[in-house]
């Protein structure tokens, strides 16, 4: 095992209210219970030694090779163990239980099967409850182990010749080996340690789990996936990849209330040995927006409802810590609170410390959330896809307000910590909360104060273009005052603040060319250049470089957009996942997966094919 695999060599399962990452030898090493933004049972890739992991792997034979894939079209992950004796497989999958409830049982189940020869399987067990830090007892019986820890209980249940040992005070292991044609599995349910599920030495024990049992829930697993990939209405040149993306983005969605997270883990570096270490496992308004509009593209309108529906409980609420109408993150359960902690037990992937669970980042002042959340309200394509007569009192009531809010600094989009500015990215998306509001009144006739509306979203558009335009340069820029670019601009032709062959944002499109773009890898910005207040570089952030795809694309550079599209395609890990960043030589950074990234490739491959129909239709 690893002490540290790299962040790409991983695959993602989950049940739509939690997930787990599985690395390429068949180690799972990143999983939180009951919630996405839970306290974590397994962590070994924040720390190898104190995290724990749930292993299941061929013994360690020279010559042994490993490959990873999914099933196609589900969350079904498949790691095969190529030996000199054999040929094994590990399949991985969460089982998916009435994903619009909350429930406090969640499932990894891990088959084993031999298709040639004979392999020898290892299966270790070691979780580490509450990031390491609370401490465990063990039950056991046989095919049967119960890990009791703080409020959370872990039982793991085992089918076929497989019997676990105890390693040491509180760990199990077990070795088995199995020939062609046969099979065992494991089945590890996280429940509340109060639940009945739970079972324990004075209570019901659970039923014992068969070989026919595990086979069906993985059955089960693929027919729910498959079912909801085919609801998929693209039919462009990148459907693999698009559709891998749309169930990434679906497995980062907590069902119970249609809350997209950013990304499945926490503490992943940005810069590797850096302090840019944050948890990203929250409902961000600006992502969860953007990746609501991605699925709905697709044809996921169920998942675009509930959203909205979540997003319109925020503004009711209004229990912000910052005094808005909106805070900039949550939690799943639109809880508002995400207290910042360090982890200083947890030494951190590859030694990338502070480890901080929380984000205070939560308090900040980002404008350009209220331009997200009108457009996941008001975003339309018949009246029937309304948000709702409650939903519309709710924007408009922001619009309301915004119209005498909005002229204000802000800390921007990428959440630096070096201090307010009037960012230009900030007055766009306050623009586009004008703009798609008065499309949406004038379009249904709902009641709207226009005037005023139309009048901020005028004086929005002079003021950007008098202060956000650099002369100098030549381009538009990250605040006011200065002459820093800064690639989150390259949304100005996608939301139709310019048109995407306008002078100036061509002007602005090849400034960044220049400045931003490395073998057409985008930076976010310079920090060289515009204190982020963080010590440090970063790498290409993935997001900013489908965006630059998107934005060639629209502005007719479509041989430029295409070759930059294959090449970050490229730059996915071995089943088409990406983290948030790409290194310097090519590794993934940051957390992983993150939904802004997969989220941008499926508009940019949208665009992409948009605009190369429309090329190849005047030939």
């Amino acid at each position: 095992m690893l002490r540290y695999p790299s962040i790409a060599d991983h695959g993602l399962v989950g049940d739509l209210q939690t997930c787990a990452l599985v690395s390429a030898e068949g180690v799972v090493d990143w999983m939180c219970a009951p919630r996405f933004d839970s306290p974590s049972v397994f962590a070994a890739l924040l720390d190898h030694d104190r995290g724990g992991y749930f292993s299941i792997s061929a013994a360690d034979v020279p010559g042994t090779s490993v490959r990873q894939l999914y099933l196609a079209d589900t969350a079904i992950l498949v790691t095969r163990f190529l030996t000199p004796d054999g040929v094994g497989e590990v399949v991985d999958c969460m089982p998916v239980n009435r994903p619009e409830q909350a429930t406090d049982r969640h499932r990894l189940l891990r088959g084993m099967r031999v298709v040639r020869g004979s392999v020898d399987f290892t299966l270790e067990c070691r979780p580490r409850f509450d990031y390491g830090r609370a401490a465990h007892s063990l039950h056991l019986d046989g095919a049967d182990a119960l890990f009791a820890g703080p409020g959370i209980d872990a039982r793991l249940q085992t089918a076929g010749p497989i019997r676990l040992e105890r390693d040491g005070a509180g760990d199990v292991r077990a070795r088995v080996t199995l020939r062609a044609g046969e099979e065992a599995a494991a089945l590890l349910t996280l429940c509340d340690s109060d639940s009945d599920s739970a079972g324990d030495d004075g209570g019901p024990a659970p039923d014992p789990l068969t070989l026919s049992d595990a086979l069906a829930q993985i059955r089960h697993t693929r027919h729910y996936w498959q079912g909801w990939t085919a609801r998929c209405r693209y039919r462009g040149r990148w459907q693999q990849q698009v559709r891998r993306s749309a169930i990434t983005l679906k497995l980062l969605t907590y069902a119970p209330t249609g809350a997209p997270i950013a990304a499945a883990t926490m503490g992943l570096p940005e810069q590797v040995g850096g302090e840019r270490n944050w948890d990203y496992r929250y409902t961000w308004i600006r992502d969860a927006s953007l990746s609501v509009r991605a699925l709905q593209d697709l044809g996921y309108t169920e998942e675009a409802h509930a959203f909205r529906r979540w997003l319109g409980d925020r503004l009711s609420a209004g229990n912000t810590a910052n005094g808005e109408p909106l805070q900039i993150m949550y939690r799943v359960d639109g809880d508002p609170e995400l207290t910042e902690e360090v982890l200083d037990h947890l030494e951190g992937w590859r030694s990338s410390a502070p480890v901080r669970a929380g984000n205070g980042a939560a308090g900040q002042l980002q404008l350009d959330i209220y331009g997200e959340a009108v457009h996941a309200l008001a975003q339309v394509r018949t009246l029937a896809d309304l948000a709702g007569i409650d939903g519309w009192r709710l924007s408009a009531e922001l619009l309301d307000w915004l119209t005498d809010h909005w002229d204000r600094p802000d800390e921007g989009i990428w959440e630096t910590r070096g201090g307010q500015q009037d960012f230009t990215y900030s007055r766009l998306m306050c623009w586009l909360a004008f703009d798609r509001g008065i499309e949406v009144a004038t379009r249904f006739g709902r009641p709207a104060d226009l005037p005023r509306w139309r009048a901020a979203r005028d004086a929005i558009m002079d003021q950007v273009v008098r202060k956000g335009w650099n002369e100098q340069r030549q381009a538009f820029v990250q605040h006011y005052g200065t002459d820093v670019l800064d690639a989150s601009l390259l949304l100005m032709p996608l939301v139709g603040f310019l048109s995407p062959t306008d002078p100036r944002w061509l002007a602005t499109l090849d400034a960044m060319n220049t400045e931003l773009v490395s073998d057409s890898l985008v930076y976010r910005y310079n920090p060289a250049a515009s204190s982020d207040g963080l010590r440090g570089s970063e790498g290409t952030f993935s997001l900013c470089s489908f965006l630059y795809v998107d934005a060639l694309a629209r502005a007719g550079r479509t041989d430029e957009a295409r070759y930059a599209f294959d090449k970050m395609l490229t730059y996915a890990n071995h089943v088409g996942l990406f983290a948030e960043e790409i290194g310097p030589t090519g590794e993934q950074l940051g957390n992983f997966p993150q939904a802004f990234t997969h989220l941008a490739l499926i508009t940019a491959a949208i665009a992409l094919d948009e605009e190369l129909d429309r090329a190849e239709a005047l030939r």
